[in-house]
C-alpha cells in the first residue's frame, strides 16, 4: 500500500499507526475513559502535540482506521467499469472486501479488530463519532452519484446513497454478530455473500410487492383487532 510513496509519506504513515496500536492497547487494557492522550503520547514515544498533528481527536485514536475507508464507497462508483451501472461497482467492490475477510466491512476474525470493534460499541464517545464516519460515507456518496453524468438527480442521489450504505452496514453488522458469537470468518461468508446478494437484489430491482399479505390477510386482521377475537376462541 505504501508503494510510490516518499521516504516522509511512509513515515507519517507508520506514526499513525503507531499511535493507533498505541492508543488501542492502553484503552483495551484500561479503558478508554481510563487513559489520556498525553498517556498515549507518552507511550508512544511522541509529544502531544505530535498526536494531534495526526488526529484531530481523542476518538480519532480508535477510530483512525475507519476513517480511511469514509471514501471507499464513493471511489467504488467513480472508478466503475464502462457500462457498469452503479449497483453492479458497489456490488463488485463490495463482495472482494468480503472475500478478502476485510475489517471496513466487518469479516475480520482477528482478536485484535474483535476487541477494538467491542470497545467502540461499549464505549459511547467513540460510538457517536463512527456513525458521523458512516454519515460522511453516505454524503460522499451521494455527492458522487450526483456528480455523475448518468447518476440520479440531486434529488435522488441521497436516496440511492442511503439504499447502497444501508447494505453495506446491515451485512457489516450481520457479520459481526455472528463472529462475536464466536464463528469464524470462513464460517460466516457464505452467509454474507448471500444475504449481500439478495439485499442487493432489492436495490437493483426495487422492492416491488416484498413482504405483501396474502389476499384477504388484512381483512382478517382487522376483524380480529375489531372484535378482540380469534379463530380459536
Amino acid at each position: 500500500m505504501t508503494e510510490g510513496l516518499s521516504l516522509r509519506e511512509r513515515k507519517k504513515i507508520q506514526t499513525r499507526r503507531t499511535l493507533w496500536k498505541t492508543a488501542a492497547k492502553l484503552f483495551l487494557e484500561r479503558g478508554y475513559d481510563q487513559v489520556s492522550v498525553a498517556e498515549v503520547a507518552l507511550a508512544a514515544e511522541v509529544s502531544k502535540m505530535t498526536v494531534f498533528n495526526y488526529m484531530s481527536s481523542k476518538e480519532d485514536l480508535v477510530l483512525g482506521p475507519m476513517q480511511e475507508h469514509i471514501g471507499d464507497a464513493a471511489r467504488a462508483v467513480r472508478d466503475r467499469h464502462p457500462g457498469e451501472s452503479t449497483v453492479a461497482a458497489f456490488r463488485r467492490d463490495f463482495m472482494a472486501a468480503l472475500h478478502a475477510h476485510d475489517a471496513s466491512v466487518g469479516m475480520s476474525d482477528d482478536p485484535y479488530v474483535l476487541q477494538v470493534r467491542r470497545l467502540i460499541q461499549e464505549t459511547p464517545a467513540l460510538l457517536v463519532r463512527a456513525h458521523e464516519y458512516v454519515r460522511r460515507a453516505q454524503t460522499l456518496l451521494a455527492e458522487e452519484l450526483a456528480a455523475a453524468e448518468d447518476g440520479p438527480d440531486a434529488e435522488l442521489a441521497p436516496v440511492v446513497a442511503a439504499q447502497l450504505m444501508s447494505v453495506r452496514y446491515a451485512v457489516h453488522e450481520y457479520n459481526h454478530r455472528r463472529l462475536f458469537a464466536g464463528e469464524s470468518a470462513d464460517e460466516v461468508l457464505p452467509g454474507a455473500v448471500a444475504l449481500a446478494e439478495r439485499a442487493f437484489a432489492l436495490v437493483e430491482h426495487g422492492l416491488g410487492d416484498f413482504g405483501s399479505l396474502p389476499a384477504g390477510a388484512g381483512e382478517a386482521s382487522a376483524g380480529t383487532a375489531r372484535t378482540g377475537k380469534t379463530g380459536a376462541e
